[in-house]
């Protein structure tokens, strides 16, 4: 049983993360400007909130569930601000990092970047509705018979989060020895105009909701 379950979470958390929106949009510009390190670190948090909402499904959390749904707007009015301060500051970015990601020894820029998408990841409108649909559909597979079935469907949920994460910025990085500096800042550029449409519609959406 505990193999199946992690398998079914596994490729539950899969098919969450690979959607692509504005954590992933995020997850490929850091890998474009400062190397995979950069672009996996983002991935690790957005798969440590994956986690989080995973333990809320597995221990059948309702109250947590109920607290997600009641202030998703405001939830989604924070995110959406960040994410318009995220796209402005790539989109001033003037010149695109020419090294591998040189902060990576520096503790407070690893944190910062594995803070900032785990937080972003947590406030996604998007990432919420989907693990409240996830609350009543494994209601069934939270019994308590074995007492190791709410750490599978964490691993799972964590797991297959993460290999998305690992795939996609692996890929963008082999792209990224292939393109000039000159469209890698393009890019970039782009990346921060679609960011900074997504915080505009997460805070039109907490608005008008």
């Amino acid at each position: 049983m505990s193999a199946a379950l992690f398998l079914k979470t596994f490729l539950l958390g899969l098919s969450i993360a690979a959607p692509v929106g504005p954590i992933g949009l995020l997850c490929i510009q850091r890998t474009l400007r400062s190397g995979m390190s950069a672009g996996f670190v983002s991935g690790l948090g957005a798969a440590t909130a994956d986690a989080c909402y995973g333990a809320v499904a597995a221990y059948g959390l309702a109250a947590a569930s109920q607290f997600l749904l009641e202030y998703r707007r405001l939830l989604a009015f924070g995110g959406g601000a960040f994410l318009l301060y995220l796209g402005l500051g790539i989109l001033r970015a003037r010149k695109v990092a020419s090294e591998e990601f040189a902060s990576q020894a520096a503790p407070e820029g690893v944190f910062r970047i594995w803070g900032t998408t785990c937080l972003l990841t947590l406030a996604n409108p998007m990432t919420i509705l989907s693990f409240t649909a996830l609350f009543s559909s494994l209601a069934g597979e939270t019994s308590w018979a074995s007492g190791n079935v709410p750490l599978v469907m964490i691993s799972g949920f964590f797991s297959g989060s993460l290999a998305w994460w690992l795939f996609l910025s692996g890929s963008v990085a082999l792209l990224r020895r292939a393109i000039s500096p000159a469209t890698t800042l393009i890019i970039n550029h782009l990346s921060g105009a679609v960011i900074l449409l997504f915080g505009a519609y997460a805070l039109g959406t907490a608005v008008l909701q």
